[in-house]
Protein backbone atom coordinates (compact mmCIF):
# COMPACT_ATOMS: atom_id res chain seq x y z
CA UNK A 1 0.00 0.00 0.00
CA UNK A 2 1.50 3.46 -0.86
CA UNK A 3 1.83 5.39 2.25
CA UNK A 4 0.50 8.77 1.63
CA UNK A 5 0.76 12.06 4.01
CA UNK A 6 -2.71 11.95 5.53
CA UNK A 7 -4.03 15.02 6.90
CA UNK A 8 -2.44 17.83 8.71
CA UNK A 9 -2.64 16.76 11.99
CA UNK A 10 -1.89 13.39 11.57
CA UNK A 11 0.94 14.13 9.57
CA UNK A 12 2.68 16.77 12.57
CA UNK A 13 1.66 13.82 14.65
CA UNK A 14 3.58 11.12 13.24
CA UNK A 15 6.47 13.60 12.48
CA UNK A 16 6.72 15.25 16.04
CA UNK A 17 6.44 11.04 17.10
CA UNK A 18 9.28 10.34 14.73
CA UNK A 19 11.78 13.26 16.27
CA UNK A 20 10.90 12.06 19.65
CA UNK A 21 11.75 8.43 19.35
CA UNK A 22 15.06 9.80 17.66
CA UNK A 23 15.63 12.28 19.79
CA UNK A 24 15.46 9.51 22.56
CA UNK A 25 17.74 7.16 20.81
CA UNK A 26 20.26 9.61 20.48
CA UNK A 27 20.21 10.51 24.24
CA UNK A 28 19.99 6.54 25.13
CA UNK A 29 23.16 5.94 23.13
CA UNK A 30 25.46 8.43 25.49
CA UNK A 31 25.68 5.51 27.99
CA UNK A 32 27.57 2.07 27.29
CA UNK A 33 25.93 -0.72 25.65
CA UNK A 34 29.18 -2.67 24.86
CA UNK A 35 29.66 -5.53 27.75
CA UNK A 36 33.16 -4.48 28.60
CA UNK A 37 35.82 -2.02 26.94
CA UNK A 38 37.14 -3.39 23.38
CA UNK A 39 40.55 -5.06 23.25
CA UNK A 40 43.24 -2.75 22.48
CA UNK A 41 46.97 -2.56 20.19
CA UNK A 42 49.88 -1.33 20.65
CA UNK A 43 50.19 0.65 17.95
CA UNK A 44 54.02 1.83 16.23
CA UNK A 45 55.77 4.50 14.24
CA UNK A 46 55.13 2.26 11.48
CA UNK A 47 51.15 2.22 12.33
CA UNK A 48 51.57 5.77 11.70
CA UNK A 49 53.41 5.64 8.25
CA UNK A 50 50.64 3.24 7.30
CA UNK A 51 47.83 5.38 8.34
CA UNK A 52 49.53 7.63 7.01
CA UNK A 53 49.62 5.93 3.77
CA UNK A 54 45.68 4.73 3.85
CA UNK A 55 44.48 8.34 4.88
CA UNK A 56 46.18 9.83 1.96
CA UNK A 57 44.81 6.95 -0.39
CA UNK A 58 41.08 7.37 0.77
CA UNK A 59 41.46 11.77 0.41
CA UNK A 60 43.09 10.55 -3.68
CA UNK A 61 39.99 8.19 -3.92
CA UNK A 62 37.33 10.65 -2.20
CA UNK A 63 38.36 14.10 -3.20
CA UNK A 64 37.04 14.96 0.47
CA UNK A 65 39.19 18.12 0.10
CA UNK A 66 36.39 19.92 -1.98
CA UNK A 67 34.20 18.93 0.82
CA UNK A 68 36.61 21.35 3.03
CA UNK A 69 36.75 23.72 0.85
CA UNK A 70 33.21 24.08 0.66
CA UNK A 71 32.34 23.70 4.01
CA UNK A 72 35.00 24.77 6.51
CA UNK A 73 37.52 27.42 4.53
CA UNK A 74 34.25 30.02 4.12
CA UNK A 75 34.50 29.74 8.34
CA UNK A 76 38.01 30.57 8.54
CA UNK A 77 37.97 32.96 5.37
CA UNK A 78 35.19 35.03 7.32
CA UNK A 79 37.48 34.82 10.94
CA UNK A 80 40.39 36.31 8.75
CA UNK A 81 38.13 39.19 7.27
CA UNK A 82 37.02 40.03 10.43
CA UNK A 83 40.03 40.07 12.58
CA UNK A 84 41.77 42.47 9.44
CA UNK A 85 38.87 44.84 10.16
CA UNK A 86 39.67 45.16 13.93
CA UNK A 87 43.28 45.65 15.67
CA UNK A 88 41.70 44.74 19.10
CA UNK A 89 41.53 40.72 17.45
CA UNK A 90 44.86 40.92 15.90
CA UNK A 91 46.90 39.00 19.01
CA UNK A 92 44.33 36.26 18.51
CA UNK A 93 45.05 35.11 14.76
CA UNK A 94 47.67 32.71 15.78
CA UNK A 95 45.66 30.79 18.53
CA UNK A 96 42.67 31.16 16.19
CA UNK A 97 44.71 29.17 13.97
CA UNK A 98 46.11 26.45 16.22
CA UNK A 99 42.57 26.37 18.05
CA UNK A 100 41.44 24.65 14.81
CA UNK A 101 43.87 21.22 15.91
CA UNK A 102 41.49 21.65 18.35
CA UNK A 103 38.66 20.89 16.65
CA UNK A 104 39.80 19.03 14.19
CA UNK A 105 38.64 15.82 15.26
CA UNK A 106 34.89 17.39 15.43
CA UNK A 107 35.18 18.32 11.51
CA UNK A 108 36.47 14.70 10.58
CA UNK A 109 33.62 12.91 11.70
CA UNK A 110 32.46 12.05 8.15
CA UNK A 111 35.50 11.61 6.86
CA UNK A 112 36.00 8.72 9.18
CA UNK A 113 32.30 7.20 7.94
CA UNK A 114 33.89 7.66 4.39
CA UNK A 115 36.91 5.46 5.48
CA UNK A 116 35.23 3.15 7.51
CA UNK A 117 33.13 2.52 4.66
CA UNK A 118 35.47 2.24 2.41
CA UNK A 119 37.41 -0.42 4.77
CA UNK A 120 33.90 -2.20 4.49
CA UNK A 121 33.75 -2.98 0.97
CA UNK A 122 30.71 -0.69 0.80
CA UNK A 123 30.24 2.12 -1.92
CA UNK A 124 31.06 5.40 -0.83
CA UNK A 125 29.65 8.54 -1.56
CA UNK A 126 29.85 12.25 0.27
CA UNK A 127 26.70 11.37 1.68
CA UNK A 128 27.85 9.18 3.72
CA UNK A 129 29.68 12.09 5.38
CA UNK A 130 25.51 12.90 6.51
CA UNK A 131 25.02 9.18 6.87
CA UNK A 132 27.79 9.10 10.00
CA UNK A 133 25.52 10.89 12.14
CA UNK A 134 22.76 8.17 12.95
CA UNK A 135 20.57 8.60 15.96
CA UNK A 136 22.76 6.37 18.31
CA UNK A 137 25.94 8.75 16.89
CA UNK A 138 24.60 12.09 17.55
CA UNK A 139 24.58 11.86 21.51
CA UNK A 140 27.58 11.40 22.18
CA UNK A 141 29.40 13.16 19.40
CA UNK A 142 27.56 16.26 20.33
CA UNK A 143 29.06 15.72 23.93
CA UNK A 144 32.32 15.63 23.15
CA UNK A 145 31.65 18.18 20.58
CA UNK A 146 30.93 20.77 23.23
CA UNK A 147 33.60 19.26 24.91
CA UNK A 148 36.15 20.39 21.75
CA UNK A 149 34.48 23.77 22.00
CA UNK A 150 34.73 24.46 25.23
CA UNK A 151 38.72 23.86 25.20
CA UNK A 152 38.52 26.01 22.33
CA UNK A 153 37.06 29.00 24.10
CA UNK A 154 39.30 28.36 27.31
CA UNK A 155 41.80 28.16 24.79
CA UNK A 156 41.22 31.76 23.46
CA UNK A 157 40.47 33.00 26.56
CA UNK A 158 43.76 32.16 27.94
CA UNK A 159 45.57 33.30 24.37
CA UNK A 160 44.22 36.50 25.50
CA UNK A 161 45.30 36.31 28.91
CA UNK A 162 48.32 35.41 28.16
CA UNK A 163 48.71 38.63 25.43
CA UNK A 164 47.49 40.76 27.44
CA UNK A 165 50.44 39.96 30.36
CA UNK A 166 53.02 40.26 28.13
CA UNK A 167 53.18 42.87 25.08
CA UNK A 168 49.27 44.21 25.90
CA UNK A 169 46.42 45.20 26.96
CA UNK A 170 46.55 47.68 24.15
CA UNK A 171 45.98 46.37 20.81
CA UNK A 172 48.73 46.47 18.11
CA UNK A 173 48.87 49.50 16.31
CA UNK A 174 49.41 47.42 12.69
CA UNK A 175 50.42 44.29 11.88
CA UNK A 176 53.50 44.51 10.75
CA UNK A 177 54.55 46.34 14.35
CA UNK A 178 52.43 43.60 15.81
CA UNK A 179 54.98 41.17 14.11
CA UNK A 180 57.78 43.04 14.71
CA UNK A 181 57.02 43.09 18.60
CA UNK A 182 56.64 39.27 18.95
CA UNK A 183 59.36 38.50 17.25
CA UNK A 184 62.10 41.17 18.24
CA UNK A 185 61.23 42.01 22.18
CA UNK A 186 61.61 39.94 25.44
CA UNK A 187 58.02 40.38 26.12
CA UNK A 188 56.87 38.89 22.71
CA UNK A 189 59.29 35.83 23.12
CA UNK A 190 57.89 35.59 26.55
CA UNK A 191 54.62 35.64 24.73
CA UNK A 192 55.81 32.84 22.31
CA UNK A 193 57.17 30.42 25.36
CA UNK A 194 53.92 30.98 27.55
CA UNK A 195 51.54 30.55 24.67
CA UNK A 196 53.01 27.07 23.24
CA UNK A 197 53.38 25.62 26.78
CA UNK A 198 49.83 26.29 27.80
CA UNK A 199 48.69 25.07 24.36
CA UNK A 200 50.72 22.06 24.25
CA UNK A 201 48.30 21.55 27.30
CA UNK A 202 44.95 22.04 25.52
CA UNK A 203 45.89 19.66 23.08
CA UNK A 204 47.06 16.85 24.96
CA UNK A 205 43.39 17.24 26.66
CA UNK A 206 42.14 16.74 23.09
CA UNK A 207 44.61 14.31 21.59
CA UNK A 208 43.94 11.83 24.38
CA UNK A 209 40.03 12.42 24.95
CA UNK A 210 39.19 12.64 21.06
CA UNK A 211 42.44 10.19 19.32
CA UNK A 212 40.41 7.04 19.80
CA UNK A 213 36.90 7.79 20.97
CA UNK A 214 35.23 10.14 17.86
CA UNK A 215 36.49 6.90 15.49
CA UNK A 216 34.91 4.65 17.88
CA UNK A 217 31.34 6.00 18.12
CA UNK A 218 31.61 6.01 14.62
CA UNK A 219 32.63 2.28 14.50
CA UNK A 220 30.41 0.87 17.25
CA UNK A 221 27.21 1.18 19.46
CA UNK A 222 30.08 1.42 22.25
CA UNK A 223 28.96 4.68 24.16
CA UNK A 224 30.60 7.78 25.72
CA UNK A 225 31.97 6.37 28.60
CA UNK A 226 33.64 3.33 27.02
CA UNK A 227 34.76 5.16 24.44
CA UNK A 228 36.72 7.76 26.15
CA UNK A 229 38.22 4.88 28.27
CA UNK A 230 39.29 3.09 25.71
CA UNK A 231 41.30 6.24 24.01
CA UNK A 232 42.74 6.87 27.50
CA UNK A 233 44.09 3.34 27.80
CA UNK A 234 45.02 3.47 24.47
CA UNK A 235 47.01 6.90 25.04
CA UNK A 236 48.41 5.13 28.01
CA UNK A 237 49.58 1.73 26.85
CA UNK A 238 51.44 3.87 23.72
CA UNK A 239 52.45 6.83 24.76
CA UNK A 240 55.24 7.36 22.27
CA UNK A 241 53.47 7.06 19.46
CA UNK A 242 50.56 8.96 20.59
CA UNK A 243 53.11 11.44 21.21
CA UNK A 244 54.54 11.27 17.49
CA UNK A 245 51.12 11.42 16.11
CA UNK A 246 50.34 14.52 18.70
CA UNK A 247 53.57 16.23 17.04
CA UNK A 248 52.90 15.31 13.76
CA UNK A 249 49.66 16.22 13.37
CA UNK A 250 50.40 19.85 15.34
CA UNK A 251 53.43 19.98 12.73
CA UNK A 252 50.77 19.65 9.86
CA UNK A 253 48.74 22.19 11.21
CA UNK A 254 51.12 24.64 11.30
CA UNK A 255 52.16 24.31 7.62
CA UNK A 256 49.22 24.09 6.44
CA UNK A 257 48.06 27.54 7.58
CA UNK A 258 50.47 28.85 5.15
CA UNK A 259 49.88 30.81 3.14
CA UNK A 260 46.23 31.71 4.31
CA UNK A 261 45.10 28.40 5.07
CA UNK A 262 44.54 26.88 1.81
CA UNK A 263 47.42 24.21 2.89
CA UNK A 264 44.61 22.99 5.46
CA UNK A 265 42.22 21.99 2.62
CA UNK A 266 44.82 19.28 2.14
CA UNK A 267 46.17 18.62 5.54
CA UNK A 268 42.83 18.31 7.35
CA UNK A 269 41.31 15.64 5.25
CA UNK A 270 44.40 13.42 5.02
CA UNK A 271 44.59 13.36 8.58
CA UNK A 272 40.96 12.92 9.52
CA UNK A 273 41.10 9.82 7.11
CA UNK A 274 44.15 8.74 8.55
CA UNK A 275 43.41 9.04 11.77
CA UNK A 276 40.71 6.55 11.14
CA UNK A 277 43.17 4.05 9.90
CA UNK A 278 45.49 4.74 13.42
CA UNK A 279 42.28 3.54 15.38
CA UNK A 280 41.50 0.87 13.24
CA UNK A 281 45.60 -0.36 14.12
CA UNK A 282 44.40 0.55 17.83
CA UNK A 283 41.10 -0.98 18.22
CA UNK A 284 40.91 -4.28 16.33
CA UNK A 285 37.42 -5.18 14.38
CA UNK A 286 34.94 -7.02 17.14
CA UNK A 287 35.74 -10.67 17.57
CA UNK A 288 39.19 -10.43 15.34
CA UNK A 289 41.40 -10.67 18.27
CA UNK A 290 44.88 -9.36 17.58
CA UNK A 291 45.00 -10.34 14.67
CA UNK A 292 45.60 -7.45 11.70
CA UNK A 293 43.25 -6.46 9.52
Amino acid sequence: MVKTIGNPLSWAAGALLGTGQAAGEAAGSIGSHDAGPPEIRTISREDIREALRKGYDDFTNFRSDVMFLVGIYPIIGICLAVISFDRALMPMLFPLAAGFALLGPLAAIGLYEMSRRREAGEKVGWDAALASLRAHVVGPVMVLGIYLLGIFVVWMFFANLIYAATLGPEPPESALGFLNDVLTTPAGWMMILIGMAVGFAFACMVLVVSLISFPMLIDRRAGLPVAVSTSFRVARNNPVTVATWGLLVAVAMAVGTIPFFLGLIIVLPVLGHATWHLYRAAVPLAGTGDSRD
